[in-house]
């Protein structure tokens, strides 16, 4: 006598599932506060002197432009009718950098944004209040 035995075997199996939730509303409210800043630069400026110097001399040629510190020395030559042609030396242009500070103050108006968010509560989170007031013992209110 051949018997046989069945075993059932079992498999179990998953099914997941989603669903969206209501979770209430969110306000947003956007505000734009100005103020008034002082900005202060020191700012540089710079100007040239021109001074005219006579020399009144003869030269042999033209000298190149020559630099004594913050000064520029360009010379001017014309020519003279002499018995000999001769290069006169006749001034010299003295250019000077001067630089001086000045200081600035203007008022900038900056902008600042400013966020505030509300959430509205919905019967849910209500619902949930409630729940936890009767836990606590406190009762709502009556309406009139």
């Amino acid at each position: 006598m051949n018997t046989d035995t069945i075993i059932p075997v079992i498999r179990e199996e998953l099914d997941v599932k989603k669903r969206t939730v209501d979770t209430g509303t969110v306000r947003v409210r956007k505000t734009v506060r100005t103020n008034e800043v002082v900005a202060e630069q020191p700012l540089i400026e710079e100007d040239i002197v021109i001074e005219r110097v006579p020399v009144n001399r003869s030269a042999e040629s033209i000298a190149p432009v020559r630099h004594e510190g913050d000064t520029t020395i360009i010379g001017v030559y014309e020519e003279r009718l002499v018995v000999v042609k001769q290069l006169f030396l006749k001034e010299e242009i003295r250019l000077t950098r001067r630089k001086t500070e000045k200081r600035t103050t203007e008022s900038i108006e900056l902008r600042e944004e400013e966020v505030t968010i509300t959430r509205a509560a919905t019967e849910a989170d209500n619902l949930k209040r409630d729940g936890e007031n009767a836990a606590a013992g406190i009762t709502p209110p009556e309406s009139p």
